[in-house]
């Protein structure tokens, strides 16, 4: 049962029957109560300025805006078109995060860990693993054994990219091991456990998605729930956040707010990832986004992305979901450690999350200053994974020439309209 407490000075408490009209709002979300229009303020116009000659540069048809300053959302904004017929990107639009999907990844690992239920250093493969399928019973190469859940969230489990990334060429992984595709994540177990791992695990650093995909049955093993179930059941509605989900791999599968996306001009098809043998786009049936899952396949808004992360970020303000302990843990940078989640801990505190994938370029970076910014867009670049620097480089821009944001709080925003006389 829904228990939501009443605000504005109000006393007691009310179960979802009884909530009025004008509080349904806060069930549904955050996404259903911003607009454009509530993120105006006296450089509003210099912001779109930059961000609209940004998508003109690198050819980004949509792009979402949130800015948190001391956890507080004070700005976001849409920019562009969501869709084929031109309707404008909301603050409440949904993107694909591609990689971003990692940092919620690590922080249900994190989560599982404070309750006692996981370790970092438990072992995922074998019969003394996590993950107990038959496949792992005899493989090529034992070191398969000695793979941590610290490894999978540090990119240190032992595979590399030296022949392309496993997890997006899938229809190549399900022929080498013999399965019919489209290929599930048993076709990946098959794959690791009969080949060579390229090093040690923990020796070295090599940016790994599969290991993120390995991730979502490590969560769902030990909370004996789905990944996503328990991501949004224990993490994400508790916390307000209602509306991140896993997206779906073809783009008349989306969200009803979920944006299309746009690949760059010149991409060419490439053959379907369920076997059929047509030719799609990467972004429309190309990549399998919910076997992606735990590695890249969440969609959100940047306002709801922006809520999330001010429950992980350390600030004064809002309380952390997690100890400090575990996010000292998630941003130490030791080579082979960490940081867990995020792509770069900087050691002034400033701390990365980028995410790339046909139709989709996205970054976030939490400041040591108390400022967050998220920028996402439902287009790919000619730039590809190189984009967030460019991204990097516009925001410091912005947040350089915008002396003062708003005293405002938009996660506490409602339409006027939705409350009763008395609070208007």
């Amino acid at each position: 049962m829904i228990v939501f407490v009443l605000s504005y000075g109000s006393k007691g408490y009310l179960t979802e029957k009884q909530i009025p009209p004008y509080y349904q709002l806060e069930l549904e979300g955050l996404n259903n109560r911003i607009s454009n229009e509530v993120s105006d303020f006296s450089y509003s116009d210099y912001i779109q300025k930059q961000v609209e000659r940004f998508m003109a540069v690198w050819g980004l048809k949509g792009v979402t805006l949130a800015v948190v300053e001391n956890e507080r959302l004070v700005y976001a904004r849409g920019f562009g078109i969501s869709d084929e017929q031109f309707n404008q990107v909301q603050p409440g639009n949904l993107f694909r995060l591609a990689s971003v999907s990692k940092l919620i990844t690590a922080v249900a690992v994190m989560k599982l860990v404070e309750d006692e239920k996981l370790s970092l250093d438990d072992t995922v493969f074998g019969p003394n693993g996590i993950v107990k399928d038959s496949v792992f019973n005899r493989v090529k190469d034992k070191k398969l054994y000695k793979i941590t859940v610290r490894h999978l969230l540090a990119h240190a489990g032992g595979w590399t990219q030296r022949y392309g990334d496993p997890a997006f060429n899938s229809l190549n992984i399900a022929e080498k091991v013999g399965d019919l595709p489209p290929a599930t994540i048993r076709t990946y177990y098959k794959y690791v456990a009969s080949r060579y791992l390229s090093f040690p695990p923990g020796s070295q650093v090599a940016y790994s998605n599969m290991g993120y995909m390995f991730l979502e049955d490590v969560i769902s093993t030990v909370a004996g729930k789905p990944y996503e179930a328990y991501i949004r059941e224990n993490i994400l509605i508790p916390n307000g956040i209602r509306d991140m989900h896993i997206g779906k791999s073809f783009q008349d599968e989306r969200f009803p707010n979920e944006v299309s996306y746009f690949e760059q001009e010149g991409s060419l098809p490439i053959p379907e990832y369920t076997g059929s043998g047509r030719l799609v786009t990467k972004s429309n049936g190309g990549n399998p986004v919910e076997l992606l899952g735990a590695a890249g396949g969440w969609v959100s808004s940047a306002v709801e992305l922006a809520r999330f992360i001010t429950l992980i970020d350390g600030q004064p303000g809002v309380e952390d979901i997690l100890s400090e302990k575990s996010i000292r843990e998630m941003t130490d940078n030791t080579y082979a450690k960490g940081p867990l989640g995020w792509k770069t801990a900087l050691d002034n505190g400033d701390w990365y999350r980028t995410g790339s994938m046909a139709g989709t370029s996205a970054m976030l970076k939490r400041q040591q200053n108390g400022l967050t910014w998220i920028f996402i867009s439902n287009s790919s670049s000619w730039k590809g994974s190189l984009l967030p620097a460019e991204i990097n480089r516009l925001m410091n821009k912005v947040t350089s020439r915008v002396k003062h944001w708003p005293e405002r709080d938009l996660f506490l925003h409602y339409p006027i309209d939705s409350l009763p006389l008395a609070f208007q």
